[in-house]
């Protein structure tokens, strides 16, 4: 392991793809501890501590830690993954959308892109303005004014602030796509969760010290780390499962030469999205979690006007959309398994497949060529991707209850987190061993 990426780092292009990656991944912890100008650090600090069960401390761990800090990337990447998602069903949606993507080739697909970068801004800018809002209505004598000079010279201040600093994440992960290791945007996710592993192995090791009513520390230590080793396996088991279609290529004479007559296969991925599906279904479930929560801060149904219907209905939703709810966690597993489906069919085209192998000369034993091959891998395709959807959905959504039942309440260590974080290091190894592999090295995984 440790020679062979020795080997790599000789190789001058994979080495500046290497320096490239990390470069920019310091780029963005350093921009993780500069705040935005008119807030108290340290009472933003205690409110998103305080918070650290919900979904505002979840989205803090996505973003690295810089929501605590309300730095300039306090929002992360999310409205980008946002913007993406809605671009991409608006392709199937909108039909000029979707003839220029398929009809203009390349420059369809730059068209699109740009506007992703426009609809990036256009979320970046109202979730800075739902935020700045939310902390001037923030009245905790615990946590004390977060704000330092309410008013609109604040709000705009946030949104300029907080939108530049996603535009500048975007463009980010976008280059180290092109020039780096991987891909930017799940590499500045991961780069952020692993962050964050320090203070996890300090909270672990200080929840275990107190007392449990149901298990020893020692226990609950080797529970955990049964988990985390559960984790790991099964997202390496899902991330490398492999359908494989046989194919038969008929002979054909070129000249005086026989060609053709070989057997291979069509390889389909169990996972075809690798952590893309859980991405999104965690940036998603951001949205109703924040804007319930701001709705009761701004509302202020915790206080005079706690009997109310609305401010019931406030509560209720905002204690439904916690992390741990089974709400939460019913809807994240569905949403997952609809982005499985949903990124398999927008990367895997089955007639496409069924008219190369037509064109080519392949065909499936016991199949005939043209629409009854297309049938036929549509239908393995969507049972591999409903099975790997469910195991995706499962690693991410049991774990977490598994770890509150030991007396873990806050998610350093979730399935979703492991999940990406395992699923992007996998992915990006065999980027890297891709690399190897075309100069003749000898890659990582044997």
């Amino acid at each position: 392991m440790f020679g062979t990426f020795i080997n790599a780092l000789k190789i001058t292009e994979l080495r500046n793809r290497i320096g490239f990656t990390f470069l920019m991944i310091l780029i963005f912890r350093l921009g993780c501890q500069i705040p935005t100008p008119g807030i108290d650090p340290e009472a933003m600090r205690r409110l998103v501590q305080g918070a650290s069960n919900s979904i505002v401390g979840f989205f803090n761990i996505f973003s690295g830690g810089a929501l605590e800090q309300f730095s300039i990337f306090a929002l992360g990447i999310a409205p980008y993954i946002n913007a993406s998602i809605i671009m991409q069903l608006l392709v199937y949606v909108v039909s000029d959308l979707e003839r220029m993507a398929k009809e203009e080739g390349e420059e369809g697909r730059k068209k699109i892109s740009q506007y992703t970068r426009y609809g990036t801004v256009v979320i970046g800018m109202l979730q800075a303005l739902g935020i700045s809002m939310w902390l001037e209505k923030v009245a905790d004598p615990k946590i004390g004014s977060i704000v330092l000079e309410p008013g609109w010279g604040f709000r705009l201040m946030s949104v300029l602030t907080l939108t530049t600093g996603t535009a500048f994440l975007m463009w980010m992960g976008e280059q180290m796509t092109a020039m780096g290791i991987g891909n930017g945007v799940s590499i500045l996710i991961t780069a952020g969760i692993v962050s964050r592993l320090p203070g996890g192995i300090a909270y672990v090791i200080e929840s275990f010290g107190l007392d449990h009513p149901n298990l020893p520390g020692y226990i609950r230590l080797l529970l955990l780390m049964a988990i985390i080793y559960m984790i790991v396996m099964m997202v390496v088991y899902v991330q490398d499962g492999v359908r494989k279609i046989p194919v038969q290529h008929a002979k054909r004479m070129v000249g005086r030469r026989v060609y053709g007559g070989a057997s291979t296969h069509i390889p389909l991925k169990v996972n075809q999205g690798g952590v893309i599906p859980v991405i999104f279904a965690s940036s998603v479930l951001m949205f109703p979690g924040l804007i319930f929560n701001w709705l009761g801060r701004i509302l202020d149904v915790t206080g005079a006007n706690r009997d109310t219907l609305w401010a019931s209905l406030i509560n209720g939703l905002t204690d439904s959309f916690q992390t741990q709810s089974w709400v939460y966690l019913a809807a994240e597993f569905v949403l997952i398994v609809f982005f499985t489906f949903f990124y398999t069919a927008i990367t895997m085209n089955p007639k496409e497949i069924a008219d190369n192998l037509k064109k080519y000369g392949g065909f499936v034993p016991g199949i005939r060529a043209g629409r009854k091959t297309t049938e036929y891998i549509d239908r393995i395709l969507n049972r591999i991707t409903f099975a790997g959807g469910i195991m995706l959905g499962l690693i991410a959504i049991v774990p977490m209850k598994a770890i509150h039942y030991i007396g873990l309440k806050q998610m350093y260590f979730g399935g979703t987190s492991l999940l990406i974080v395992v699923g992007v290091a996998l992915d990006t190894v065999r980027q890297m061993e891709s690399h190897m592999v075309t100069r003749h090295y000898q890659g990582f995984m044997k």
